[in-house]
């Protein structure tokens, strides 16, 4: 039973102080969650904590949260977090509670918290005050089928313009298959623009205004609106992880520029085991900045059941348990888990895996969280980001039309503070 057993100190840790008690979880349906939850019946029988476990795609989980919270009801124990997104937003309004103490006072004895991700620790960390732990490293990755490529005479991408140059070739042999997928659906475009900007030199911000103009604003909004446009799947401006995965799974993509968390969907019924190769995005001008975030688990601090709550929070969030997931292609915050036996026996089965790794490497030395504005209104502000990008990809505005509309409003919510 994972974590089974209790500390032998005098102050025994007690996995069933809190027997008989309901917790509520509110989940975004990805690839985590979905491997935690496929577990939670040994949270249960661990603790005698009963999970009441709501679950939604990722846009309406955000809307049922947002409306919950801003009730100030306690219907909601626990939830998942994006503190690069949402968290100077939920810590502004209260919404956190402050998880600090029980990190260091209400952990069983192989919790180690020291263990986890101190750069992930400290970007969910607002005020002083710790808003979630963190569950998994991401960011977007270039999945690409090796077969393809060399059906088409193409070698590995080492640069942005060879992606572009890849997809047109693809396009004319590669028998109808879809070039290149990524994120079209406006509120998640953010997510891998983001990383086309920061390769390009880009940054969202430059003294106080918003930068989506700046040379190398256009130049990303331009490279990522045009490839989708001429190069993406049919619909493409509706499309986020879930469309992307599925596409690239089915063999009808040969290039999909998704999160590292996707592994595990991707590689779901074996098939591309052994025709994929993944690679952080190629380099732009300024090189090589991939985006890195990680989701994590927050307390509501309307929450009633606090304490309780925290033993799922640590529950899911053990070094046991994060092991369980990377196995199954969720990449751990816990630097120890790559030096498991049994990961590296894992990782070993299969040269996507081990790719896999190495990508995630670069994002975990090399990574920027910046995903959106620096402000409150972030989640706002990539709405803006994606709608420009979107104008582009449509064929809708210029690209000088699309990021000066763009910069416009982005300035109004800089100014909002």
């Amino acid at each position: 039973m994972l974590l089974a057993g209790t500390a032998t100190s005098a102050l025994a840790f007690d996995w069933k102080a809190h027997e008989g008690e309901t917790v509520s979880f509110l989940a975004n349906n990805n690839p985590w969650s979905q491997a935690v939850l496929s577990y939670k019946d040994e949270f249960t029988a661990l603790t005698g904590i009963n999970l009441k476990v709501d679950s939604y795609q990722e846009q309406q989980m955000r809307q049922r949260l947002v409306t919950v919270l801003n009730s100030s009801s306690d219907e909601i124990d626990v939830f998942m977090t994006l503190a690069s997104r949402e968290g100077q937003q939920f810590a502004a309004s209260g919404w956190y509670a402050d998880l600090s103490a029980y990190t260091q006072d209400a952990v069983g004895p192989e919790y180690d918290f020291a263990g986890v991700s101190p750069a992930l620790v400290k970007a969910a960390t607002f005020d002083g005050k710790l808003t979630s732990i963190p569950l998994n490293l991401e960011g977007p990755l270039l999945y690409y089928r090796v077969d393809v490529f060399e059906k088409c005479g193409l070698a590995k991408p080492a640069s942005l313009d060879d992606v572009r140059a890849a997809a047109e070739k693809i396009k004319e042999c590669g028998g109808g298959i879809t070039p290149f997928a990524s994120r079209g659906l406006k509120p998640a475009i953010a997510y891998t623009f983001s990383n086309v900007l920061h390769n390009m030199g880009g940054t969202y911000m430059v003294d106080g205004k918003s930068a989506l103009c700046s040379p190398a604003g256009q130049k990303a909004i331009a490279w990522y609106g045009d490839l989708m446009r001429e190069y993406g799947p049919p619909g493409a401006a509706n499309y986020s992880f879930y469309q992307i995965s599925a596409l690239y799974r089915s063999g009808r993509a040969a290039m999909a520029f998704e999160s590292s968390n996707e592994l595990r969907t991707i590689m779901e019924g074996g098939e591309r085991l052994n025709d994929t190769d993944v690679v952080p995005l190629p380099a732009g001008e300024a090189g090589t900045v991939p985006t890195a975030i990680g989701w994590g688990l927050a307390i509501s601090s309307r929450s009633a059941k606090k304490d309780a709550a925290w033993y799922f929070v640590q529950w899911a969030s053990s070094p046991e348990m994060q092991k369980r997931l990377a196995l199954q292609g969720v990449a751990s915050p816990r630097a120890s888990v790559a030096e498991e036996e049994e990961y590296k026996a894992w990782i070993a089965e299969a040269p996507v895996r081990a790719n896999w790794q190495t990508a995630l490497g670069v994002l975990a030395s090399d990574g920027s969280s910046e995903v959106g504005y620096p402000i409150i209104a972030n989640p706002e502000s990539r709405d803006y980001i994606g709608q420009a990008v979107q104008d582009v990809l449509l064929g809708q505005r210029s690209v000088a039309e699309a990021c000066a509309a763009a910069d416009s409003a982005l300035d109004g919510l800089i100014a909002r503070k």
